[in-house]
């Protein structure tokens, strides 16, 4: 079992811990679990683990804290466990520096396919390179060319530095706040509207069929998430 296998499950209710020890051990993955954020912290620099899972309210710690300084030190992928109603908590989270949530209750395959892509997604030093093959995608950044399918699509500089930052994120979940400031700096990280303009823009550029994208997926009240080979099974 490589590194890149170990997870690390932190939360408060030992049902739940033991619950995901039992399952993701069943398929594979090395598990180490945490009741709170700060022991999980202390497991995380003496273990290294290529995925945490954590949820949200814990004691001494919660969850945003522990995103905020795994984030300090480390790109691992972070999911986050939710409950209903925790959305604000949710989006802090994300903004934090998560990357995907799911919500509890939760089934086990969701679960699953959830760190399937976290293991897969690799964040793209987009700044080190100059041309990008990524799923579907092929970037000249010198140019500012992008080509879909073999297909070259034409996009304002803004549709442009929207999709590169799209694909640079791929497989993570991106708030509208998170977007926004990204691309258009930080007096626009409250216009949602705005933004839900250009993600129709380049649907009608990049999808298929712009009805039912599979390349930029809404996280309703959250954000978007790219997968640059389409929805994952």
């Amino acid at each position: 079992m490589t590194e890149t296998k170990r997870i690390l499950v932190v939360d408060d209710e030992p049902q739940i811990t033991r619950v995901l020890r039992r399952t993701l051990s069943a398929q594979g993955y090395e598990v180490q679990t945490s009741g709170d954020g700060e022991e999980a912290l202390e497991v995380f620099q003496n273990w290294n683990p290529g995925l945490v899972i954590t949820d949200l309210s814990m004691p001494l710690m919660g969850g945003l804290e522990l995103c905020r300084r795994l984030r300090k030190i480390s790109r691992v992928p972070i999911l986050v466990l939710s409950v209903k109603g925790e959305e604000r908590a949710k989006v802090e989270a994300l903004d934090a520096g998560a990357d995907d949530y799911i919500t509890k209750p939760f089934g086990v395959d969701e679960l699953l396919a959830r760190i399937r892509v976290a293991f897969r997604r690799a964040p793209l030093d987009i700044d080190e390179r100059k041309i990008l093959d990524v799923g579907d995608f092929h970037i000249d950044l010198d140019a500012r060319n992008i080509s879909v399918r073999g297909k070259d699509i034409h996009l304002t500089p803004r549709e442009y530095e929207l999709l590169v930052y799209l694909i640079s994120h791929a497989g993570k979940v991106l708030t509208h706040r998170t977007l926004l400031g990204a691309v258009w700096g930080g007096d626009y990280t409250e216009q949602t509207e705005y933004l839900r303009v250009f993600i129709g823009q380049l649907r009608k550029k990049i999808e298929p069929d712009p009805s039912d994208p599979r390349y930029i997926i809404t996280d309703p009240w959250i954000g978007y998430r790219f997968f640059p080979e389409g929805i994952p099974s």
